[in-house]
């Protein structure tokens, strides 16, 4: 169920040096005031006041999902926080925060990043800037930190070279192939919806015009190569996939589970296009000095490193990972070309058009 809307300090009385050694200088972690918008309150209160509710409760954040173990433990072991999830959807998150409200059961949730704009207009949202603020791109976040993206998911392809001899490394590669190529439930995975974007941005689109994504999967489906099933762990390790186009994070899990060797992952030399992931903090939340807490945490040196470990690229372009962190993460030097989605509700608009587009011009050609 996870994301397929889509796919997520030693115990003190003041922030561990290690948490402020994070910040750059761009981060002014010496000066501990937020804004109104963060209620006011200095890293030592809040750690103080997170430490006194001693327990917080996520939904979509799970410890198989982007490592969240590595967070949720250490909120445990540092400031003794306890932690439950609850996993599901996106949309399924903010349904709950909306229909519970004051009976909130929820503290904190992480959300496709389309659903950070739609909780904060419905009036979902606590604000919270965190000390990390400036060291996150303005694309990744709200004004006033109502949401704040916390790792990102790039578009890749995962090969399996049992299958096929020459790894496709581009949509050109891909679109010449003799293989079949997997994209998922368009009509509900946000993973493969902006397998379409890319696609479209290879060939001149964008988050407003999808027409040309829409375009070279007709033609796939034409020529009998497009399976519109979700690629999984399961049918990879069956060898029922050939290309798969998943966010790199979900290719490198699938890889290290099933073979490291067996399978490439790669990311589109032309263009790729990346989205990010967002906690969004309940306004009624019961906990949400410890919610707050942690997403300071998520965006350390320390959580940007947990995420790592497990697959998912840390928004802080500014942290030195450990090496066992790094070496789970695809070489830089692949994502040149892979832009963000700067115009989030010109993408919502265009992801309904795309539902229509793709059952009209892709489905009924799919053999």
């Amino acid at each position: 169920m996870r994301k397929n809307s889509l796919l997520k300090i030693a115990s003190i009385g003041i922030l561990s040096a290690s948490l402020l050694a994070g910040c750059s200088s761009s981060s002014t972690a010496t000066d501990t005031k937020k804004d109104a918008a963060s209620n006011t309150v200095s890293i030592e209160e809040l750690t103080k006041n997170a430490k006194a509710e001693g327990v917080v409760t996520s939904v979509g954040m799970p410890d198989s999902w982007a490592n969240w173990k590595g967070t949720w433990d250490d909120l445990q072991t540092k400031y003794s926080i306890k932690h439950t999830d609850t996993d599901m959807s996106s949309a399924e998150e903010l349904a709950k925060f909306e229909s519970e409200k004051n009976n909130a059961t929820a503290d904190i949730g992480d959300v496709g990043i389309a659903f950070g704009p739609l909780a904060k207009e419905k009036g979902l949202t606590l604000p919270y800037k965190t000390s990390y603020w400036n060291d996150v791109p303005d694309w990744a976040k709200d004004d006033s930190g109502d949401w704040m993206v916390g790792y990102t998911g790039t578009i890749a392809f995962i090969t399996d070279k049992n299958n096929v001899k020459n790894t496709p490394t581009s949509w050109k590669d891909l679109e010449n192939g003799n293989y079949k190529v997997t994209i998922g439930d368009v009509l509900k995975a946000n993973q493969a919806q902006f397998g379409v974007l890319a696609a479209a941005m290879a060939n001149g689109g964008d988050e407003k015009n999808i027409q040309p994504g829409v375009d070279l999967f007709q033609k796939l489906a034409k020529q009998g190569r497009l399976v519109t099933t979700d690629p999984s762990l399961t049918s990879l390790e069956k060898g029922e996939v050939d290309v798969a186009i998943v966010w790199d994070f979900n290719g490198l899990g699938y890889r290290d589970q099933i073979d490291k060797n067996r399978f490439d992952v790669v990311i589109p030399k032309e263009v790729s296009v990346m989205s990010g992931y967002a906690t969004v903090i309940n306004k009624y939340a019961k906990n949400p000095n410890a919610a707050k807490l942690a997403r300071e945490y998520i965006l350390s040196d320390e959580g940007q490193a947990n995420l790592a470990r497990g697959y998912a690229r840390p928004i802080r372009t500014n942290v030195k990972l450990p090496e066992d962190a790094q070496a789970k993460l695809l070489p830089n030097d692949m994502y040149k070309n892979v832009k963000p989605v700067n115009d989030q509700i010109a993408w919502g608009q265009t992801t309904q058009q795309l539902l229509d587009l793709w059952q009209s011009q892709v489905l009924i050609n799919v053999k």
